[in-house]
C-alpha cells in the first residue's frame, strides 16, 4: 500500500484509487487528506505522501470507522491506532465467520431468483453452504411474481447437482478473477473490465434472461445491500463498488 513516486492531480489520483473527485475535495475541506504539492502550472496536487494517507484513509473506511475516528488515528499521536484497527478486525471477522457461508450462495439465490431444485436441502448446504435455505425464502418473496423469477425455475428444475456445483465453481472463478483485475488497476470502461461485466451477465443469463439494464439493477444491490457488499469486500476490499461501476460503465459502453 505504498505510494506513488510523482505528484497527481485529483482527476488521476481519483482514477488510481477509485473515488470520485468529489469525494476528493471532500476530504481535502475537512484537511483530512489535502494535496500539498503543486503542478509546474500552480495547480495543487497530491505528492505520494499524500496518496499514502488517502490509501489508510480508505482502510480504514473500509473497516467501519467514521471521518472524524480516522482523522483522530492519523493525527493524534496519543492515539492507539493498531489497537483500534485490531478491534474492528476482530469485529469483522466475527461477521464474516457469520456470514461467509451463506453469503457465497447470494449471487446465485438472489441474482439467479432459483430454488425450488432437484437438489435436497442437504446438496444445497453442502454446496452453496448453510443458511441457502433462508435466502431462498426472502428471494421468493422479493420475486416471486417476477417473469424473470418463473424462467429461473423453469430452468431449474433441468440442472443435476452436477451443474449446480459448475454454477458455484463457475461463480468463484470469476470472483476471483474480478478480485485480480481490481489489485491489478483495471477501469471500469477498459476493454478488460467490459469483458468482465460480460462475463458476469452471462451467469446470470444461465438462469433468466438478463440485459443490460437489469444487469445494472442487479448491480445496485452491490452496494446498497450490506450482504452483497460484505461478501463482495471479503474477497477485495472496495470490490462491490468496483464491480458496481465495471457493470454501469459497460452498460452505457453498449447502449
Amino acid at each position: 500500500m505504498g505510494g506513488v513516486s510523482e505528484d497527481r492531480t485529483v482527476g488521476q489520483v481519483s482514477r488510481i484509487v477509485g473515488v470520485s473527485v468529489r469525494t476528493l475535495h471532500h476530504y481535502d475541506e475537512i484537511g483530512l487528506v489535502r494535496p500539498t504539492t503543486r503542478t509546474p502550472s500552480g495547480y495543487r496536487s497530491y505528492s505520494g505522501a499524500d496518496v499514502e494517507r488517502l490509501h489508510r484513509v480508505l482502510l480504514y473506511r473500509e473497516v467501519g470507522l467514521s471521518l472524524e475516528e480516522i482523522a483522530t488515528l492519523l493525527d493524534d499521536v496519543d492515539v492507539d491506532a493498531l489497537a483500534h484497527l485490531r478491534r474492528q478486525r476482530e469485529l469483522l471477522g466475527e461477521r464474516i465467520d457469520r456470514l461467509h457461508r451463506m453469503v457465497a450462495a447470494v449471487d446465485t439465490l438472489m441474482e439467479a431468483h432459483t430454488m425450488g431444485t432437484a437438489l435436497t436441502p442437504e446438496e444445497q448446504a453442502k454446496i452453496f453452504g448453510e443458511g441457502w435455505d433462508g435466502y431462498a425464502e426472502e428471494a421468493e418473496q422479493r420475486w416471486g411474481d417476477t417473469d424473470a423469477w418463473k424462467q429461473s425455475q423453469t430452468r431449474a428444475a433441468a440442472f443435476s447437482k452436477a451443474d449446480w456445483q459448475r454454477i458455484k465453481d463457475d461463480t468463484d472463478a470469476l470472483e476471483a478473477d474480478q478480485a485480480a483485475a481490481l489489485r491489478a488497476g483495471v477501469q471500469p470502461g477498459s476493454d478488460a473490465a467490459n469483458a468482465l461485466a460480460e462475463r458476469h451477465r452471462e451467469q446470470i443469463a444461465v438462469h433468466y434472461d438478463c440485459d443490460h439494464a437489469m444487469q445494472v439493477a442487479i448491480a445496485g444491490m452491490y452496494v446498497s445491500d450490506d450482504r452483497y457488499q460484505a461478501h463482495y469486500d471479503q474477497r477485495e476490499p472496495g470490490l462491490a463498488r468496483w464491480l458496481h461501476d465495471v457493470i454501469v460503465a459497460n452498460a452505457e459502453h453498449r447502449a
